[in-house]
């Protein structure tokens, strides 16, 4: 099966040897997707501290931030928001935080002219960078 890897000049530079997504067949699969923005070192609604520990964060300007990182990564790829059929999302803090994020996530898929992809919400402890969100998308290629 052919497979094409996709980097981005928009999206966020990735933290690590791998591509922002992969296409294979008809599918495409995002690589986790933070809130980071390319090019800055600030991310997006998180203070840190002296230490570079998080100090202070808003989730929900963090979940937009990584809601618009994926948009460019599907659109660089020739996707649509609307090709969107999975979602996979790690949160950092689930007590606190998953409300807002639920909140937000409505915005962006859930209810009529979005595309309500499955999903899955998952606890962590702590993600590869100061964030407290990050996200995993697989969207649909080609003919609908």
């Amino acid at each position: 099966m052919d497979e094409t890897r996709i980097v981005s000049d928009r999206a966020p530079e990735p933290v690590g040897a791998y591509p922002h997504a992969k296409r294979v067949g008809a599918l495409l699969f995002l690589s986790g997707v933070g809130p980071r923005q390319r090019g800055r070192d600030d991310i997006p609604g998180v203070t840190l501290d002296a230490d570079g520990g998080i100090a202070a964060y808003d989730i929900e300007r963090q979940c937009r931030a990584c809601f618009e990182n994926v948009r460019a990564i599907l659109e660089d790829a020739g996707a649509t928001w609307d090709d969107i059929v999975d979602v996979l999302v790690f949160l950092t803090n689930m007590k606190d935080d998953f409300a807002t994020y639920n909140r937000v996530y409505a915005e962006y898929f859930a209810g009529p002219g979005k595309p309500n992809p499955t999903r899955t919400t998952i606890a962590i402890t702590a993600l590869p960078t100061p964030i407290a969100v990050e996200v995993k998308i697989i969207a649909r290629t080609g003919e609908r």
